[in-house]
């Protein structure tokens, strides 16, 4: 079975509360799990969130929208999508975070066809694609490989930092982008990322298609380099790099 499990929680350091902030009266979680519903290669989509009580909400959400979770750890993201894997009975995980609501169901699934056409441990978006739509898929047998090796904070708090450290145990794409998209940036992790992601919403979603690709979102900012400059100034992978810091 292949599954897009998305890792959500409330208690974001830099902008808590951002997976349910609202546009246009809905939640972003909301939005993705509509987006993801699009993909046409996944069988299930679960949300992996944590057992703090701010989370309920999440809880609520999924309820709501009929999909199914898993609540554990909130550090050990590692161990989070493991138990989610485990629980689940998934062979392949389609790894989502919930601060990209824009998220592209063609990138997603082409994504996952290079992973079958390639027979590798993990697929990946590299740095030339757009922040906001990263997405990676592995083997649960990679994932639990990982889970069962992995010691540093970063690789704990990070799911795929593992492979990134021990490439001799792994095989993997990262895909390369047509073009160098590094410049847009339209992931939630922070007042101004959420601002961007509320206008680019509401300037596209509104409008007859639900369902605007990175392309639409790229054109939407390129006419509109007020709403791009808006969080601009924001370093990329930043979360990270902190993790990275701690170990």
């Amino acid at each position: 079975m292949i599954a897009a499990i998305v890792q959500a929680r409330m208690t974001s350091t830099r902008l808590p509360g951002k997976v349910l902030k609202e546009v246009m009266g809905r939640p972003l979680l909301s939005y993705q799990i509509e987006r993801l519903e699009k993909i046409g290669e996944i069988n299930k989509i679960i949300i992996a969130t944590t057992i703090n009580k701010e989370d309920n909400l999440i809880i609520k959400l999924c309820e709501k929208e009929k999909v199914p979770y898993y609540r554990g750890s909130e550090d050990d993201v590692l161990d989070r999508y493991y138990e989610a894997a485990k629980k689940f009975g998934v062979d392949h995980i389609l790894r989502i975070t919930a601060d990209c609501p824009l998220i592209d169901p063609e990138i997603c699934s082409h994504v996952i066809k290079v992973y079958f056409g390639s027979e590798v441990d993990y697929v990946h978006t590299g740095p030339t694609f757009a922040e906001g739509i990263d997405c990676e898929i592995m083997s649960f047998r990679a994932l639990e490989k990982a889970w069962q090796e992995a010691r540093l904070k970063s690789e704990r708090e990070h799911v795929t930092r593992y492979f990134y450290n021990h490439p001799e145990l792994f095989t993997e794409v990262a895909l390369t982008n047509k073009t160098d998209d590094n410049k847009y940036r339209f992931t939630v992790d922070n007042y101004e990322d959420f601002l961007v992601v509320k206008a680019i919403l509401e300037a596209l979603y509104s409008k007859s298609s639900k369902l605007f690709s990175a392309n639409e979102i790229k054109e939407f900012l390129d006419i509109h380099p007020d709403v791009l400059s808006l969080n601009a100034h924001v370093k990329r992978n930043e979360g990270l790099m902190k993790s990275l810091k701690e170990d």
